[in-house]
């Protein structure tokens, strides 16, 4: 089944999270949902190396560090740690035998810079 995660940044994400809990009490699907309260906060997490591992795991199962690593041409050691944040975040899932994976075939980001 096609996933897809969609990534905002909502300064007020309290209101985001009362308003995906009234479309699921209305049983509407509220889907797969990463927020971050402000855009420093999603740029420091999701930096252009993980971004480039993000889209090398899309599709391609399960995977090891080392063929992870090989796949962007990076160390292992940074992969492993770039791939550790990633899968707290949520972009990524760890197997039993300690692979990752990502189980989203496409991502959206949502973003929207207003005056303040």
């Amino acid at each position: 089944m096609k996933q897809t995660l969609t990534i905002t940044i909502e300064r007020d994400w309290a209101n985001s999270l009362r308003r995906d809990a009234a479309q699921a009490f209305q049983g509407k699907r509220v889907g797969n949902v990463l927020s971050f309260s402000a855009p420093e906060l999603f740029f420091g997490k999701l930096t252009a190396n993980r971004w480039a591992l993000v889209h090398s795991l899309q599709g391609a199962g399960a995977l090891g560090v080392r063929e992870a690593a090989r796949r962007v041409g990076r160390d292992v050691r940074r992969v492993h740690d770039d791939l550790q944040v990633l899968a707290e975040l949520g972009l990524l899932e760890k197997t039993d035998d300690g692979k990752v994976l990502c189980p989203f075939d496409d991502i959206h980001v949502d973003m929207h810079v207003r005056a303040a």
